[in-house]
């Protein structure tokens, strides 16, 4: 009768133990919804609505409340073994920690949010240093979680890092490398969200959209995104078409290659059949008279017209590819360069070449210009009696072909 008395007392005090910790966590519940449900909702419309990572990190700092009703209530709670309260205890303490080391991880992406709405955070981002410095915390906050799990002082877990010095420099060696290079990033800047660079050796062509810590992203032309470790940008080569894009132009730099065996002297005639042309008319008249005058002091005495200077056809040619391309409305002209110029002559024919610069940055606007300014100079290549080069052909090669 003793022993059914006495497992009815120890079912009694189980019975009033469950009951309290049910009370206690209907209490961190209640207290729980009081703050999230009402408090938080009361100062919501105070809070930045454009973002809601504050809201984040307002809730997990309103996570603390009732995680310190549990650890102080955990006390009054009955019947409880003391080891079971201990590690209950610690555990909560455990979690308060990182539930304020995630409420300040929020609280810097939000302070980085804030910072990318001004102007120069274009050029100067600190996304890179905020995750250095969540690095550091929540490192911090791992030590601090373990010291209380296992009751001890985190100065004497510091004490036993410096053994582990070197692990930890092998372990982080790319986030010192990255860190490093996103100072040398930005410092110098070298590289902005918006910018337009080519790295052949990452197979990246595009714009960057993201610069963090540890990776650039570039968005590539076709839409695919290419990740890019940001100490790379510092140990290899890259291009930045920024410069290109705060001018305003674009350059054109493509070649008509000529077949030579079409380059000749203008004759008298021809001449004067160019002067049709209306962007002709004052460089084939200056053109003349200097000839004239050369001729007249040079060759009084000769008669043999070998020795005379001439016009030629590809010169007048290059003469009026310049006068087109500076009356044309989409060629920079201020400030840009604008040349036409003969490179040397190989056994794939001539190259005559036109280096300018459209007054767009626009891809479509830019390959539509230089299309029109080629397409016009193919079209107009005859008037001028040259040919453009052009490889034979299978079917340029059957008339030539003899029956076996």
């Amino acid at each position: 009768m003793d022993g059914l008395l006495d497992r009815y007392a120890g079912l009694a005090l189980w019975l009033q133990s469950l009951i309290a910790l049910a009370g206690l966590v209907v209490v961190a519940l209640a207290v729980n919804w009081l703050i999230k449900r009402v408090l938080l909702r009361a100062a919501a419309p105070y809070l930045d609505r454009r973002s809601d990572t504050a809201d984040r990190a307002v809730a997990w700092l309103a996570t603390v409340i009732p995680l310190l009703v549990v650890s102080r209530g955990i006390d009054w709670v009955p019947n409880l073994p003391p080891e079971l309260v201990t590690v209950t205890v610690n555990v909560v303490r455990a979690l308060i920690v990182l539930s304020v080391a995630m409420a300040i991880s929020g609280a810097l992406d939000y302070a980085n949010e804030l910072y990318a709405r001004r102007p120069e955070a274009r050029s100067r981002p600190i996304k890179g240093y905020v995750q250095v410095v969540k690095i550091a915390m929540f490192c911090g906050a791992a030590i601090l979680m373990i010291a209380v799990l296992i009751e001890q002082s985190p100065l004497l877990l510091l004490s036993g890092l410096g053994a582990m010095a070197a692990v930890l420099l092998l372990v982080f060696k790319d986030t010192i490398l990255s860190l490093v290079a996103s100072v040398q990033l930005t410092s110098n800047d070298m590289l902005r969200v918006g910018d337009w660079i080519e790295m052949p050796s990452m197979d990246a062509d595009g714009d960057v959209i993201d610069i963090a810590l540890h990776t650039v992203k570039v968005q590539n032309f076709d839409k695919t995104i290419t990740t890019i470790p940001t100490h790379k940008l510092i140990a290899d080569s890259f291009r930045n078409w920024r410069g290109m894009s705060d001018s305003g132009g674009r350059r054109i730099k493509r070649a008509l290659v000529l077949d030579q065996n079409s380059v000749r002297f203008l004759d008298e005639d021809e001449v004067a059949g160019l002067k049709r042309f209306r962007l002709l008319e004052t460089y084939l008249a200056r053109k003349q008279d200097e000839i004239a005058e050369w001729n007249r002091h040079e060759l009084a005495s000769d008669t043999d017209a070998i020795n005379a200077r001439r016009i030629t056809n590809i010169g007048t040619l290059r003469a009026y590819v310049i006068a087109y391309l500076q009356s044309h409305p989409r060629i920079a002209d201020e400030g840009f360069t604008l040349m036409v110029r003969q490179l040397p002559p190989s056994p794939q024919g001539l190259p005559l070449e036109i280096y300018c610069f459209a007054n767009t940055i626009d891809w479509a606007e830019y390959e539509a210009i230089q299309a029109d300014i080629f397409d016009h100079m193919l079209a107009i290549l005859p008037e001028f009696g040259l040919r453009v080069f052009q490889q034979p052909s299978g079917l340029d090669l059957q008339g030539l072909a003899t029956p076996g």
